[in-house]
């Protein structure tokens, strides 16, 4: 089922293993799991790292963990760093909150494999944890007690939010597309090569142009049309939505992408699929909101052009931003010339945005996220 990871919703995605629901901290529920992308390599993030470049080890560590035991080394170190998970909280700041998340870890058999925060100026604290739970105390199947513990420690710490991600529990992209195929080239080709830790189980469009792309790779395609009826276009887009709705449980999806995808989702679609739908505008947020932006931008004669990728919220293009990149521009460049510029941007701003969602680097606080890369 497609999660809703809000303040007021509870998780319900299908995992690898067992699903779990959780509720929110402040509400005396117990926290949120979601699923992470397994990773190779993750950057040591922050000027506090317990250990300087663990996470890019961990997956070094394994193999030759592996190739130690079949050569006839050392048995039992097979699994060790494999169980790697995310931990991410916001609350108020206040003293001891780093050494009580630390000590909870130590005292659970945890290891810290690198540590970020952030204390914003209105006094908000966000920190991003990866952890080793291989040797938890509790044993590595047992998640229940690991979460328990944090959840616990949320409520004493008056934790506005926390969620935990594990690195096996693989998240499920879907891709919404319209007519415009170089957001949705890029990303294949990036899951093709292994350069986007997820699975992309079905290609949606309201358009049928772009089926042959997602036959190449092999996705199944969903054309998903607009049908209005004596020019009931409100009737139409719930239709349509309901439809899309069914592709994302059917799909087991939990992440949607807007890979250049023209229609207007209706608030109530946007608000249930809050923090886990990323689309990619194609220009300098909020310069130039909805269509036709390289014109407008050329007809006011910036000196600058963009791309930023947010997350899809009710209100138009104003969701929480999670990457932009921008590219001089001068007097010479034409409107073609823009266009193609900015393509270039919109797929690279995409990829990082998607992989920073993956990687689970996006803590949202009140419309403004904040990214550990």
């Amino acid at each position: 089922m497609y999660a809703q990871l809000t303040a007021a919703s509870p998780c319900s995605r299908a995992a690898p293993r067992r699903a779990t629901t959780r509720g929110d901290a402040t509400r005396g529920g117990v926290g949120r799991r979601i699923g992470c992308a397994a990773s190779a390599s993750s950057k040591s993030e922050s000027n506090v790292v317990t250990s300087p470049g663990a996470d890019a080890a961990a997956s070094s560590s394994t193999a030759a963990a592996a190739a130690t035991t079949a050569t006839g080394g050392v048995v039992g170190l097979k699994k060790e760093l494999t169980y790697i998970a995310k931990v991410c909280v916001i609350g108020p700041d206040q003293t001891g909150m780093i050494a009580g998340l630390s000590q909870l870890m130590f005292g659970s058999g945890c290891n810290i494999l690198s540590c970020s925060q952030f204390v914003n100026e209105e006094g908000i604290f966000f920190q991003r944890m990866s952890i080793d739970y291989s040797k938890a105390f509790c044993g590595n199947d047992n998640r229940d007690v690991l979460e328990t513990s944090i959840d616990n420690m949320a409520k004493q710490y008056n934790l506005t939010s926390w969620k935990i991600a594990y690195c096996d529990d693989v998240h499920r992209v879907g891709i919404l597309v319209s007519k415009l195929d170089h957001c949705l080239w890029d990303l294949l080709v990036r899951y093709q090569n292994d350069e986007m830790p997820c699975e992309i189980p079905v290609i949606m469009s309201n358009h049928a142009e772009l089926q042959y792309i997602a036959d190449q790779f092999g996705i199944p395609f969903m054309h998903l049309p607009m049908v209005v009826v004596d020019g009931d276009k409100d009737s139409a887009k719930v239709a349509q939505e309901a439809q899309i709705e069914a592709a994302l449980v059917k799909h087991k999806v939990d992440t949607l992408i807007l890979a250049r995808y023209m229609q207007v989702l209706s608030d109530d679609f946007c608000n249930k699929h809050a923090e886990h739908t990323i689309n990619i505008h194609h220009s300098f947020l909020p310069a130039f909101e909805g269509g036709r932006p390289y014109h407008r931008a050329k007809e006011r004669g910036v000196k600058l052009i963009g791309a930023t990728a947010h997350y899809a919220t009710a209100k138009l293009d104003a969701g929480p931003i999670i990457a932009q990149s921008v590219q001089p521009i001068s007097h010479r460049d034409t409107v073609k010339d823009m266009v193609r510029k900015g393509k270039d941007l919109e797929r690279v701003v995409l990829a990082k945005a998607l992989r920073y969602h993956l990687e689970s680097r996006v803590l949202v606080h009140n419309n403004r996220t904040v990214v550990f890369d």
